[in-house]
C-alpha cells in the first residue's frame, strides 16, 4: 500500500504532470530545438568547409551529398530506437514504475550496440558498392567512399548519444542533453578547418578530415551524455542486469519507435532516389538539392526537437488518462511547430543568395541551390503540420497512422512526381527548377490525409485548437 502511495506521489510532482502545458512544451522544447538543429551542424559544416577546398570543393560537395542518404540512415536508426524508448520510458513513469523504465532503457543501450555493428560492416564491405551507384565520376567517388567508410565505421559515437539523449528528454533533462549536443559540435566546427586544411601542424586530409571531425564530434556528444544520464538521471534506474535483452520490451520499443526509423530512413531512401533521378538533368542539378538539403536540416530538426516534447508530454498524460493536458499538448505542440516552420519560410526567402554564397557555389549551380530555397521553404508550413501530427500519433500509440503519412511525404508522393517533372525539365530549356515543386505537392497533400486520421484518433480538430467559426 505504501509503495504504491510513493508510486503514485512521485507521478503526481512530475513536471510532465502538473506544469502548465504552454510553459512546459517551450522548457522541455527549446532545449530540444537547440539540439537537433545542432545535429545539422555536422553536415552543413563539414559542406561549408570541403566546398572551400582551394582544389576540387564542388567535386568534394558533391561526393558529401552521395555519402548523406546514409549518414540520414544513421541518424533514422538510432533516433528512432531512441523515441521508442523515449515514449516507453515516459509512459512507464507516469504509471509509477521506475524500475520497469530501468529495464527498458538498459535494451535501448543493447538495441545500439547491435545497430552500430550493422553500420560497421556496411563501412568495412558496402560502401563502395553504394557510392558507385550514384555516379560515374571516379574523382567524386573516391571522395564519397573515403569520407563515408570513416563515418561507419566510427559510428558508435552517433548511435549510443541517441539513446542517451532520448533518455535526458523522457524525464523533462533534455538541458543536459543539449549541452552534450553543443560540446560534440562545438568539437567537430573547430576540428574541420584544423584537418582540411592542415591547420596548427597537421596533415591536410580534405574529405577524410571532414569525416575525422565529424566523428570525434560524435564522439564527445556521446561520452557526455552517458555521463549526464548516468550521474543525472535518477528517475531511471541502471544495473548490469538491465541491458539483458528482453523480447517484449524489445516489440514495444519498436512498435513506437519503428514509424520514427521509417520516417527518417524514407528520407534517407528519397535522397538517394532522389540523386538518381537528378542527375539525369546534371551534376550540379544534385550539388544543388544536396546543398540545400542540409541548410533546411536546420528548420526541420528544429520541428523534430518540438516534436520530441511533444511525445514524452503526451505520452506521459495518456499513461495518466489526464485528457486535458493531451490535448493542450497536442494544440501547443502544432501551434509553436508552425511558428517555427514560418520563420523557416522567411528565413530562407530572404537569404538564399548568401546561403548559396557561404558555400563557394556560382553560376549556375548557385542560381538552381536559390531556386530550390525559394520554392521547396513553400512547402514548410505543411511539413510542420506533418511532422508535429506524426508525434502525436507516436504518443498516442498510433504508430501506423504515423508511417502513413511518412510514406506518403517521403516516398509515395514525392519520387513519382519527381521522375515526371523531371522528364517536363529535359523536354523544356533552363526550366530543372521544375522539379522543386515535387515537395510543395508532396507535404500539402499529406497534411490532408494527417488531418483525417487525426479526426479518427477521436479528436475533433476545431474542439482542440480552439478555433471559432
Amino acid at each position: 500500500m505504501n509503495e504504491n502511495l510513493s508510486s503514485k506521489t512521485t507521478v503526481t510532482e512530475n513536471p510532465l504532470a502538473v506544469v502548465p502545458v504552454k510553459s512546459l512544451m517551450l522548457k522541455m522544447g527549446i532545449p530540444m530545438i537547440l539540439s537537433m538543429a545542432l545535429q545539422a551542424v555536422y553536415n552543413i559544416v563539414d559542406s561549408a568547409f570541403v566546398s572551400n577546398m582551394a582544389r576540387g570543393g564542388e567535386m568534394a560537395l558533391n561526393a558529401l551529398t552521395l555519402a548523406f542518404p546514409v549518414q540520414i540512415l544513421m541518424v533514422a536508426v538510432g533516433i528512432g530506437t531512441g523515441v521508442g524508448v523515449n515514449v516507453f520510458v515516459s509512459r512507464t513513469l507516469g504509471q509509477g514504475r521506475p524500475e520497469k523504465a530501468g529495464r527498458i532503457a538498459g535494451n535501448g543501450m543493447f538495441l545500439c550496440a547491435v545497430i552500430y555493428v550493422f553500420f560497421l560492416v556496411f563501412g568495412l564491405f558496402g560502401v563502395d558498392f553504394y557510392i558507385r551507384s550514384q555516379t560515374m565520376n571516379d574523382e567524386i567517388a573516391r571522395m564519397a567512399t573515403d569520407y563515408l567508410e570513416i563515418c561507419c565505421v566510427y559510428s558508435f559515437g552517433i548511435v549510443f548519444f541517441s539513446i542517451f539523449e532520448k533518455l535526458l528528454q523522457s524525464t523533462g533533462l533534455s538541458l543536459f542533453s543539449t549541452i552534450a549536443q553543443v560540446s560534440g559540435a562545438v568539437a567537430n566546427m573547430i576540428l574541420d578547418p584544423i584537418m582540411i586544411y592542415g591547420l596548427l601542424g597537421f596533415p591536410a586530409l580534405g574529405v577524410k578530415g571532414a569525416a575525422w571531425a565529424t566523428v570525434i564530434g560524435q564522439v564527445v556528444s556521446m561520452a557526455m551524455g552517458a555521463a549526464f544520464h548516468f550521474k543525472k538521471n535518477r528517475a531511471i534506474p541502471f544495473k548490469p542486469a538491465f541491458l539483458k535483452p528482453n523480447l517484449r520490451f524489445i516489440t514495444v520499443i519498436y512498435s513506437i519507435g519503428l514509424p520514427a526509423i521509417i520516417a527518417q530512413a524514407l528520407m534517407s531512401i528519397m535522397t538517394y532516389g532522389l540523386n538518381i533521378i537528378f542527375v539525369r538533368l546534371g551534376e550540379d542539378v544534385v550539388t544543388a538539392y544536396g546543398l540545400y538539403y542540409k541548410i533546411q536540416q536546420f528548420i526541420l530538426f528544429a520541428a523534430f526537437g518540438l516534436r520530441d516534447a511533444i511525445m514524452p508530454i503526451v505520452a506521459f498524460n495518456f499513461g495518466m488518462k489526464n485528457q486535458a493536458r493531451v490535448s493542450d499538448g497536442i494544440k501547443y505542440g502544432v501551434l509553436y511547430t508552425l511558428a517555427i516552420m514560418l520563420f523557416g519560410v522567411v528565413l530562407l526567402e530572404a537569404g538564399s543568395v548568401p546561403f548559396a554564397r557561404v558555400f563557394g557555389l556560382a553560376g549556375h549551380t548557385e542560381a538552381l541551390c536559390v531556386s530550390a530555397m525559394r520554392l521547396i521553404s513553400l512547402s514548410f508550413v505543411f511539413a510542420g503540420s506533418n511532422i508535429a501530427l506524426q508525434g502525436v500519433f507516436q504518443a498516442l500509440g498510433n504508430g501506423l497512422a504515423s508511417l502513413v503519412i511518412s510514406l506518403l511525404r517521403q516516398f509515395v508522393l514525392v519520387l513519382p512526381p519527381a521522375y515526371i517533372l523531371m522528364r517536363v525539365a529535359l523536354s523544356s530549356q533552363n526550366s530543372e527548377w521544375l522539379v522543386w515543386l515535387t515537395f510543395v505537392f508532396a507535404e500539402c497533400l499529406s497534411l490532408v490525409v494527417a488531418v483525417v486520421l487525426f479526426r479518427r484518433q477521436g479528436f475533433h480538430v476545431r474542439k482542440v485548437f480552439g478555433i471559432q467559426i
